[in-house]
């Protein structure tokens, strides 16, 4: 058992700044892979976010380089900019005393600074894989001298549609490359992936810690689809809320809800990938000093965020994959305190919802909405409270004199207290009690159709309307005859629109034409954004069906 960073034998200005970073004792998947890598074989490894992984490959990139190379000798490959950024940063922490050259490239930034900086040399890479191709066929971006590539959360990559990227980028380095592939799950086809672009590669698997769910309360709400925001603010009316994290699915998402519950009185930031690093790092600052009490964050946006102190997570929605629920609710319940976990649930997510507690063998407690008359009695004990609490200190000194003044002009003193006590209250008025109605189930068979799963969905018609609620229908004109294949289309909507592959809903390719469903939200980002798009060199032409 490795329990020490001296024990990796890595070059001394390695453990030098590790020490300095106040790290002694490696994380178990820095044990498991660091020798490996070392060794020159190649690694697939199993771990969550906030396990350790950047350090456990980055240590041995650093450790692997030639000084004076003219070309990039490492390259890691990551799903979003804000992993780019994360990782190419934490490279250049650790090799501070190394005199290493990292450059991070990712979409949304312009072509020339970075194009400027590989043609001055670089020794490690971190981009995403649209950019990376994108370089690659500028001719700058040169891979034939890598000795080391990683894949880093490869299971994201795939639910966002790169994988085929992937595929181009691996082909077009050095067969005897090493090669290390780290992942939170390893569905089949991250597996095939590693077959055939991996040699003998060694397998790390870091159980996933167990989130103490004994410290976190879990409720759900069964609410109508339209009302999730009325039911939300009800709730922030009664839990006690001193810092909460809202999980939405889309970048849209976030800044609308955000912006909603602003305006009804909530003030709540964004946290999406629209956002550059240093606004990110703002919000995430300001989270921290409690300057701001709600953020708002999509799962991919919410990686690597590390707070304590968070008293409740939200899922706006709940996610398709329960580990990422377990993920979520982690934020809440650390370092010994309790935490609360609220999830809002539509009778179409029930489905997901058991799914939820089949993985986590622990069944969420049903909650109902607040009542108006709870959230009203709730105000007035809270003020009740506040008012207790300065008679007891005994220090509202000014506030008293001008008491007194007011009785000496002949108001009644508790005419006086009413008033103040209603002056006190002028804010609630910023934030109107919106009306829930109760829910409907659907009747069985319209039940079972909202608690299909998203690969079991009833066939329906084509037409614009969708026949899963929330979901709109797009045709494309392209077909079996031209050798479409549902792969294809969810990989190009994924990487264009930047949207997780994984809200794609069901796809239907018919002899000259196809159509495709994906969340009503983020129809108009995808049409948007799919505007001249191609597959295989033939148009899409995206519109709505």
């Amino acid at each position: 058992m490795i329990e020490e960073f001296t024990q990796f034998h890595l070059h001394p200005n390695l453990v030098q700044a590790v020490s300095e970073q106040g790290y002694t004792a490696p994380t178990p998947i820095q044990s498991g892979a660091i020798p490996l890598l070392l060794a020159g074989q190649d690694v697939l490894g199993q771990a969550q976010t906030g396990t350790g992984k950047t350090a456990a490959y980055a240590l041995p990139l650093l450790d692997h380089l030639i000084p004076d190379q003219n070309q990039p000798q490492a390259l890691v490959v990551v799903p979003t900019r804000e992993l780019a950024l994360q990782v190419a940063g934490a490279i250049a922490e650790y090799g501070r005393f190394t005199g290493v050259r990292v450059l991070a490239v990712y979409g949304g930034q312009a072509y020339g600074p970075q194009i400027g900086k590989l043609r001055r040399g670089i020794d490690i890479v971190v981009g995403t894989p649209g950019r990376l191709i994108d370089l690659m066929k500028r001719e700058v971006l040169d891979l034939a001298g890598l000795r080391t590539v990683v894949l880093d959360e490869a299971d994201e990559m795939l639910s966002m549609g790169f994988i085929e990227d992937i595929e181009t980028i691996l082909a077009s380095t050095p067969a005897e490359r090493q090669t290390a592939l780290f992942s939170a799950t390893l569905p089949a086809e991250i597996r095939r992936l590693a077959e055939r672009y991996m040699r003998s590669p060694q397998p790390v698997t870091i159980q996933r810690e167990q989130v103490t769910l004994d410290a976190i309360e879990q409720r759900c709400y069964l609410v109508n689809a339209g009302e999730k925001v009325a039911a939300l603010t009800r709730l922030f009316e009664i839990e006690e809320v001193t810092s909460a994290l809202i999980f939405v699915r889309t970048r849209a998402e976030t800044a609308d809800l955000a912006n909603e519950l602003t305006s009804r009185g909530f003030p709540a930031e964004a946290l999406s990938g629209d956002l550059s690093q240093e606004a990110r790092e703002r919000t995430l600052e300001r989270f921290r000093q409690n300057l701001v009490q709600v953020v708002v964050a999509t799962d991919v946006a919410a990686r690597g965020l590390d707070i304590e102190n968070i008293s409740h997570v939200f899922n706006f929605q709940l996610p398709d994959d329960p580990e990422l629920y377990v993920h979520r609710i982690g934020r809440t319940g650390r370092a010994g305190k309790t935490g609360t976990a609220i999830t809002l649930v539509t009778p179409s997510e029930r489905r997901r919802l058991a799914h939820v507690e089949a993985f986590t063998h622990k069944k969420i407690q049903r909650a109902a909405v607040p009542t108006e008359e709870e959230i009203r009695t709730t105000r007035e004990e809270r003020l009740v409270r506040k008012v207790t609490v300065w008679l007891q200190r005994g220090r509202a000194v000014r506030e008293r004199e001008l008491a007194e003044k007011l009785i000496a002009e002949g108001y009644e003193p508790l005419a006086v207290a009413a008033a103040a006590l209603k002056v006190a209250r002028a804010e609630e008025k910023q934030r109107p009690i919106y009306s829930v109605s109760e829910v409907v189930e659907p009747a069985p068979r319209q039940r079972r159709a909202a608690d299909a799963h998203p690969g079991e969905r009833p066939h329906a018609g084509t037409g614009r309307a969708s026949h899963e609620a929330g979901m709109v229908r797009l045709m494309l004109a392209l077909g079996r005859q031209q050798g479409l294949n549902p792969n294809e289309v969810v990989g190009v909507i994924a990487s264009r629109a930047e949207i997780p592959g994984r809200v794609i809903g069901k796809i239907q390719i018919q002899s000259n034409r196809a159509f495709v469903d994906v969340p009503e939200e983020v129809a108009p980002q995808v049409l948007a954004r799919m505007r001249d798009a191609r597959i295989r060199q033939m148009p899409m032409e995206l519109q709505l069906a």
